[in-house]
């Protein structure tokens, strides 16, 4: 028998939060990968569009003007998902199962800033929009309905964003979603069988190991998932025990701050192009259960592969059977740690 070589031999990794496994296939990249640096055209943006219906001072397409907001600006999105509508329960059978689902969406703009991107902002004008996210999860959490707040941003056209202005969303709804239900499964089963957090005990491990950790200050940690799907994917994660942003102090404001300026400045500089990526938080519930299982973390999912014009996709086996990578999470974790710290559009030739 062939002893077991990582980096050469097929082998498929556990996801404990989803309880799922992923096929990882290295030996299809044939040697550590380097990243290309073929660059995407891309125009400059100026700091206001006229046509943005996101920028400040503009009517949107529903014919609701913007004020001429300076800082982060939330307003109820005007095409949402879910409706603030409490609607009777519809009949359902075995194979024909519906419920109505209440909810409320909201954008939140970043910047008055056309042009910027969080890879390009201030940590201090980050730390603004992680306190507008705390406020949003408290207040939208506090509505005797709401029981799960997704805090999300969709970065690029290529991931579906319609508007290139810096913005997110937000989904509040009724129901907890189904990832977050099998992830908070997860966490409960562990917590009721070892009475320790998952999340914080597999933060200890990464720690210990090395290998997958990108930055680190004193409230946060950004690895490289051991079970990454995404070839590039990241996970941020809370050292302070966290269970959700409602705890995070001004400190911990700028400290995730630092780290979300971190991470967007690394996808950037790996092909210097603009990173496509969705990322989103999870964290507890606001079901009114105090929720020690819970640890507050967030994903990054960017789909680029070689370079700024090949995404990785989904298809096939990907579909039909699991999840599968080639370049493994470690290859992934030394490119994104070689990269400057400093933004490419900073640094002198």
């Amino acid at each position: 028998m062939v002893a077991f070589d990582k980096l050469q031999h097929p082998h498929r990794r556990y996801n404990p939060l989803l309880d799922e496994w992923i096929l990882v296939s290295p030996h299809r990249a044939g040697r550590p990968w380097q990243g290309q640096t073929e660059t995407q055209t891309q125009s400059e943006r100026k700091p206001y569009d006229p046509d943005c219906y996101l920028c400040a001072g503009n009517t949107r397409a529903n014919g609701k003007q913007n004020p001429m907001y300076d800082n982060c600006y939330v307003f109820e999105n005007d095409f949402p998902a879910l409706l603030n509508e409490n609607v009777e329960p519809t009949k359902s059978t075995q194979f024909f199962k519906s419920i109505p689902e209440r909810g409320v969406n909201r954008v939140v703009c970043f910047s008055p800033n056309h042009a910027l991107t969080l890879a390009e902002m201030t940590v201090t004008d980050i730390s603004e929009i992680s306190k507008t996210w705390q406020l949003q999860y408290l207040e939208l959490g506090s509505l005797p309905y709401i029981n799960y707040v997704q805090i999300f941003e969709n970065k690029g056209s290529i991931m579906g964003c319609s508007n290139p202005h810096p913005h997110g969303q937000i989904w509040a709804q009724q129901s907890i979603p189904s990832l977050i239900k099998r992830t908070q499964n997860q966490l409960k089963e562990y917590f009721a069988e070892n009475g320790t957090n998952l999340l914080s005990d597999y933060l200890k491990e990464e720690l210990k190991a090395g290998e997958r950790v990108l930055f680190e200050n004193n409230s946060f940690v950004v690895v490289v998932p051991y079970w990454a799907t995404w070839p590039y994917e990241t996970l941020l994660l809370s050292k302070k025990n966290h269970k959700s942003i409602a705890e995070f102090s001004e400190f911990d404001h700028l400290a995730f701050a630092e780290a979300l300026k971190f991470v967007t400045v690394k996808y950037d500089n790996l092909f210097q192009t603009s990173f496509p990526y969705s990322a989103g938080i999870h964290q507890a519930p606001t079901d009114g259960e105090t929720h020690e299982e819970w640890l507050f973390h967030m994903h990054f999912y960017p789909p680029l592969l070689r370079n700024a014009h090949v995404k990785k996709f989904m298809v096939g086996y990907e579909m039909l059977a699991e999840a599968q990578r080639d370049i493994t999470p470690e290859q992934s974790a030394k490119i994104l740690k070689s990269l400057s710290n400093q933004h490419y559009k900073d640094q002198k030739p």
